[in-house]
């Protein structure tokens, strides 16, 4: 097996940097292998991750066996540091992004010397368009240029590189005390390549950001686990798309929530059934302006005809989200197709409704003032909705078959025009409030008669239907009934006992997956954080807690989560990292360590 064959790391072996346009993954080995340019959702210049190396990838690191590897960011920053110990030597790889600039998006890796002589092995394997185009590669003074089409990358480096079938590599020795820069910049081959930066100039720069921003956070954040909520607040604010506030899933495309199956989703875009909870993990931690722009952003997506809403945009708010395969990629771990785009942008969740009129009360509630546009496209929003709240739909996790009437999307209906009433009364927000009113009764009285079976006692995925859904745990999150009524507390009892495996839950039983795909799947994590507020919500803090610390354990030794997680396989699954599974760690840590937490926020009014 030749280096450009061997597969790609683990998902938990990969550490996030970035610098709020784009990002890229660097895996326990020192190698990128994953990074889209120049921004979240463009191609990949190195998609290794998804594919094998020869698809593209940039690794620096020990050429002699490596003793042990530790990686850590640099305190409260996304600069991340991996420290390889081998028996000639320490030596530290520093990677970070500094902040995209005019034209040009930058990748740093400094290596440092920290004791003995180390031999190093540097390898540069240039792939545009998702490890489809080799580039023409030219030496130059400072290092080299690749060119493919529009794209060019410059590498500055003093290290002596030279081609090898269609691989840059080079050696080189690291001694104690001795630092080796190398510089990844981005820039169209049709314009002059950006200057040169000074790389212990923009280290400092970096830190000090990442240093500054989290300094902002209250430092009561998530009480005793502070330390977790602000690694996954650094890890939002990375997911962030800078010029606009909005918030990709995660930076990848195609990780498989199975090893080897087919549901391999393309999340390098932004969902609206995100925002409230975003919202509340920004405010309660004390990013009141992170809230805002992700708010205005929201604003801005969701203007138009309600018809036309979608429930997911592009980082700038783009409609057009076109999915294709990408055939020459294997797969991570052979799971195919890679796919680029989202065709689940095309399709009808009327829970997405109830998010937008939750997001603008939550936001006006605490102090975002409501421009006389977001009365606007509430009350469009509302007076569309009583005409279709009853259609089918594909549900919260998006299946690709036929559409149903599904009980979570009747509930956030409910919560449409429950918030529309309070928001009249809170807010003096103008329109026909006793018919709101009478609308969100009527839903209430259809999901507690046609999305309840009467002979298990609790609430199921669809209505008319027998099977459970872990979605349902929302049901008192979002006000719809107390925690203590006797269908919420036998609903939430029927989860944890029959979706619940190893501490954990899954979307629903995998022999009743609502899109026909059957096998069984990793639990959805954030299902996990649901019943642990659930459970925070009635008062039952220790199992809470025991779920909560059982979710921490599952993060990597940097502190991130993927989308799911297997117990059997002790592996992370699907995109990675995802902002959800994030979100919901900070908001869980609220619910336990506030007097009134998110849960309560919403549920309370």
């Amino acid at each position: 097996m030749t280096t450009a064959d061997k597969p790609t790391a683990r998902i938990e072996d990969y550490a996030l940097i970035g610098n709020r346009v784009t990002a890229a993954l660097v895996g326990r080995d020192g190698s990128i292998d994953w990074l889209p340019l120049p921004r979240f959702d463009s191609a990949a210049c190195f998609a290794a991750l998804l594919g094998t190396h020869a698809n593209g990838r940039w690794l620096i690191a020990p050429a002699e066996p490596v003793r042990k590897v530790e990686r850590r960011y640099r305190g409260d920053s996304m600069v991340l540091e991996t420290r390889f110990i081998c028996d000639s030597g320490i030596v530290t790889l520093i990677d970070f992004m500094p902040k995209a600039r005019q034209g040009a998006v930058d990748v740093m890796r400094i290596v440092r010397g920290e004791r003995g002589t180390v031999p190093m092995r540097f390898e540069a394997i240039f792939r545009f368009d998702y490890g489809s185009v080799v580039p023409w590669v030219r030496r130059r003074a400072h290092g080299l240029r690749a060119v493919a089409g529009a794209d060019a990358v410059v590498l500055r480096t003093a290290i002596a590189l030279k081609g090898r079938d269609k691989t840059t590599v080079g050696e080189f020795n690291i001694r104690a005390g001795e630092t080796v820069p190398c510089t990844l910049s981005w820039c169209r081959s049709y314009l002059d390549e950006p200057p040169a930066l000074d790389p212990a100039a923009a280290l400092d720069d970096t830190e000090t950001y990442w240093h500054e921003w989290s300094a902002r956070c209250d430092r009561k954040a998530g009480g005793e686990w502070h330390d977790a909520v602000m690694r996954s607040l650094l890890t939002l604010k990375a997911l962030t798309y800078e010029p606009t506030g909005g918030i990709v899933a995660a930076p990848t495309t195609s990780l498989p929530e199975k090893f080897g199956g087919e549901r391999n989703w393309d999340y390098r875009y932004c969902w609206l059934r995100d925002a409230t909870f975003t919202l509340f993990a920004f405010i309660l931690s004390g990013y009141i302006d992170e809230a805002k722009a992700w708010r205005e952003w929201l604003l801005r997506a969701v203007a138009g005809a309600p018809a036309d809403m979608q429930i997911m945009y592009g980082i700038a708010g783009e409609r057009r989200l076109t999915e294709y395969e990408v055939p020459w990629l294997g797969g991570y771990a052979g799971s195919r197709p890679v796919r680029v785009g989202n065709a689940a942008h095309l399709q009808r969740q009327m829970d997405i409704y109830g998010e937008v009129m939750d997001a603008f009360y939550t936001g006006r509630a605490h102090g975002a003032a409501a421009e006389d546009d977001v009365e606007r496209i509430q009350q469009a929003l509302l007076e569309y909705l009583e005409g279709h709240w009853q259609e089918p739909d594909s549900g919260i996790w998006e299946v690709r078959a036929a559409e149903q009437r599904t009980t979570h999307s009747a509930v956030m209906a409910w919560v449409a025009f429950d918030r529309a009433v309070r928001s009249a009364e809170k807010f003096g927000l103008r329109g026909p409030t006793k018919r709101w009113a009478a609308v969100r009764d009527q839903i209430h009285r259809e999901v507690c008669t046609q999305g309840f079976d009467s002979e298990r006692g609790a609430f199921v995925q669809q209505f008319g239907g027998k099977a459970l859904d872990a979605a349902l745990l929302r049901i008192p999150l979002v006000g719809f009934l107390p925690p203590e009524d006797p269908r919420v507390v036998k609903t939430m009892d029927a989860i944890a006992e029959e979706l619940m495996f190893d501490g954990l839950v899954r979307r629903y039983i995998p022999d009743q997956a609502p899109d026909g795909l059957t096998g069984n799947e990793g639990a959805f994590l954030i299902c996990s954080f649901w019943l642990a507020d659930n459970y925070a919500l009635a008062g039952r803090r220790r199992e809470a807690r025991t779920i909560f610390e059982r979710l921490l354990a599952l993060r990597n030794d940097v502190g991130l989560l993927a989308e799911e997680y297997d117990p059997r396989a002790k592996r992370m699954l699907g995109n990675f990292p995802q902002a959800f599974s994030h979100v919901g760690l900070i908001n869980t840590a609220h619910n336990l360590s506030l007097r009134k937490g998110p849960a309560e926020h919403r549920a309370g009014g």
